[in-house]
């Protein structure tokens, strides 16, 4: 298409740069939840895989090789091991997730400090006030596509346009790994070849509403009478469809870290692939969940006052028990203890629970969350000068120069758990 500058795997000549115009970048990372999970694993690089879709679980996200066979996120294990029966699947991490998402807010407020986060592995980026240091918006594309590369060890993919939503749409087109520049004199070509379906902001069910009465391209949106669209799905989205249809949409950002932040509480739950039995067993879940959530909590820069533990037996029945801490923390340790007094209660039967019942499933929850900077620690007198805070710490620098889980509980190294059983 004339105007697309790059594409999957590069960008265009430097002398065919026709982004002056475009201030507007949306940069979303390519298959976000797979690529992170997979960054360790360079053997699964090319194979098809999956984060999630186990024994009793969903997709989260699929890489390319597996979307290739229509294997998608949100889709059953079950399913999409009947359409791809060599998936691969891997666990999620979620600390890993917020923490990449962390690092990715900070390159992008590297080049611009107007920033609109859409969710954890996409944003908005207004560029105007960078280019005369930076370069082009292109060049600023293409400079925080080589940075994500190089620090984070992920791909993404920029759209860059006048608008919001033709950034948006931009940014589709480019994937993966490519960059698309849309300048204002070729956007209305642009956005008329597409299908409804395919606008900014337009869902499923408007979608079909539109097909109904006759509108299957944007180029048929864009030229219909208003009261027709206005019958088919009201005043309000009418007039957003035609302001969308021309590209005449918003160029200014709203400012904000991202929908899902400020966070209430911060929680990670695993459903057990066998149910377990033995303390011991449970504990070592618990502990990594433990970490898992602390993890986040440190990369947010927040921390709670309330440790949540959820507990679901082998009949279903689900049991939640809470304990809240003399100060809020973000330190695994302490996280790790109330959870692990919330479980002796349950497994002795003092607090509701069954006695040596078997679980299906172990949650830990850290609610009330402030951030860390209200958080004034009171020192004990004759405690050491580091504690288990610094080692968290120590722990998040390794993870963060040599991969997540660089440094972890000697329990949750691999095999600690076959020589704990060999021992007993």
């Amino acid at each position: 298409m004339s105007g697309t500058v790059g594409g999957p795997a590069g960008g265009g000549a430097a002398g065919d740069d026709r982004s002056w115009d475009c201030p507007i970048l949306h940069v979303d990372m390519d298959a976000f939840f797979a690529s992170v999970a997979l960054r360790e694993r360079p053997d699964l690089q090319d194979v098809p895989a999956a984060v999630g879709g186990g024994h009793r679980g969903v997709v989260l996200s699929a890489n390319y090789a597996a979307r290739a066979y229509g294997v998608r996120g949100g889709m059953p294990g079950v399913r999409a091991r009947r359409l791809c029966p060599q998936l691969v699947s891997v666990p999620g991490d979620h600390a890993a997730f917020s923490s990449v998402s962390t690092a990715l807010r900070e390159i992008f407020r590297r080049v611009t400090p107007l920033v609109e986060m859409a969710s954890l592995d996409e944003a908005f980026l207004d560029v105007r006030g960078s280019t005369r240091l930076l370069g082009s918006p292109r060049t600023i594309a293409e400079l925080v596509r080589a940075t994500v590369q190089e620090e984070q060890r992920i791909t993404c993919s920029a759209g860059v346009a006048p608008t919001v939503s033709v950034a948006k749409l931009a940014s589709r087109r480019a994937k993966p790994d490519g960059v698309v520049v849309v300048p204002p004199e070729e956007v209305v070509d642009f956005l008329h070849g597409l299908d409804v379906g395919e606008l900014y902001g337009v869902g499923d069910s408007t979608a079909r509403k539109l097909r109904r009465i006759g509108l299957t391209t944007v180029r048929q949106l864009a030229h219909a009478p208003f009261e027709e669209i206005r019958g088919a799905v009201g005043t309000a989205a009418a007039r957003q469809l035609q302001v969308l249809a021309w590209g005449r949409d918003r160029s200014q950002l709203h400012e904000r870290r991202g929908p899902q932040e400020p966070d209430r509480s911060m929680g990670a739950q695993r459903t057990f692939a066998r149910d377990l039995t033995a303390r011991a067993d449970v504990l070592r879940e618990v502990l990594a969940l433990a970490e898992r959530v602390t993890r986040r909590l440190r990369a947010g820069g927040v921390a709670g006052r309330t440790v949540v533990l959820t507990v679901r037996y082998t009949d279903f029945t689900t049991l939640t028990r809470s304990k809240a801490l003399p100060e809020p923390t973000d330190v695994t340790q302490e996280v790790y203890v109330a959870a692990v007094a919330l479980h002796d209660a349950l497994r002795q039967g003092r607090s509701g629970g069954r006695a040596g019942a078997a679980l299906r499933l172990v949650g830990v929850r850290v609610e009330g969350l402030v951030p860390s900077t209200r958080v004034q620690r009171q020192r004990v007198l004759g405690e050491r000068e580091h504690g288990w805070s610094d080692v968290d710490r120590a722990a998040d620098r390794a993870g963060a120069r040599f991969g997540s889980g660089a440094v972890r509980p000697a329990t949750l190294l691999p095999g600690a758990d076959r020589a704990r059983r060999a021992k007993s």
